[in-house]
């Protein structure tokens, strides 16, 4: 008769959290920022359908990186949540430090209770009547909450990276244009961009096609929550005008190269 492999339960969860842990450093990065007009999020996205970045209630967001089936689940579990509340109370007793709260709750009992733990990292944001009252919540795989840093969030990818970059370029109050300049030139400081960029197809490594961008917009009557897309978010991009400007630069001293 064999004995039955035995493991601690400090080793269970070092395990588990391993997993977890590569899972999310595997996905694409996702900046979440406070702006004067309210919540910005980008997220690296080619997909034109599967969202990371969605709206939960009027005035809250949510965003995502690791496995979509995984955080999809809590999205929907979230506005189900939500919606009951509002409809039991009132809308305006919807708040984002509840909503943190029930997937704190769930994501402990996920990552406790089952063989495989759930490879996500969330945030929920709520958009306030001024920049102070605005709230950013990230959560990690085992439910914990992070408060580390009040004024962005940064999940997957080389979030090291990322970090350092906003600490350096971001401000408060800035204006919508700046604030996804920021967050760009911020994505683009993770190695693999970084070696990227230093060739002639780097600047494009993160165009609009590649990025999903969505707000949560302080002066918006009703819901809050709007993407951008399309020639709205083109005419957004830092790198349009500066491209155009390099392009144009490029022709002139060609032309000048023919002259002389």
């Amino acid at each position: 008769m064999t004995m039955p492999l035995y493991a601690s339960p400090e080793q269970l969860m070092r395990e588990r959290s391993e997993l977890a842990r590569k899972g999310i450093a595997r996905g694409r990065s996702v900046v979440v920022l406070k702006y004067r007009g309210g919540v910005l999020f980008v997220a690296e996205n080619p997909s034109p359908t599967l969202h990371k970045v969605s709206e939960i209630y009027d005035r809250i967001g949510f965003a995502a990186v690791g496995r979509y089936s995984e955080f999809e689940s809590l999205r929907r579990g979230g506005i189900r949540h939500v919606d009951l509340q509002g409809y039991m109370y009132d809308r305006r007793d919807v708040n984002a430090r509840a909503l943190a709260n029930v997937y704190a709750q769930t994501l402990s009992t996920i990552f406790t209770e089952q063989l495989k733990p759930f490879e996500v990292e969330i945030c929920v944001a709520q958009v306030g009547d001024n920049s102070d009252e605005d709230e950013l919540y990230r959560l990690t795989y085992d439910g914990s909450i992070v408060m580390d840093e009040p004024k962005y969030v940064v999940m997957g990818g080389q979030t090291d990276a990322i970090n350092a970059k906003l600490k350096d370029t971001y401000s408060d109050g800035m204006e919508l244009n700046a604030a996804l300049a920021v967050a760009i030139e911020a994505l683009r400081a993770t190695p693999a961009n970084t070696s990227a960029s230093t060739g002639s197809a780097g600047s494009n490594e993160l165009n609009a096609s590649k990025l999903e961008v969505a707000v949560l917009d302080r002066e918006r009557p009703g819901r809050k929550f709007r993407r951008i897309t399309g020639a709205a978010l083109e005419a957004l991009m830092p790198s349009t005008q500066q491209g155009e400007a390099s392009s144009e630069s490029a022709d002139s001293s060609g032309s000048d190269g023919e002259k002389s």
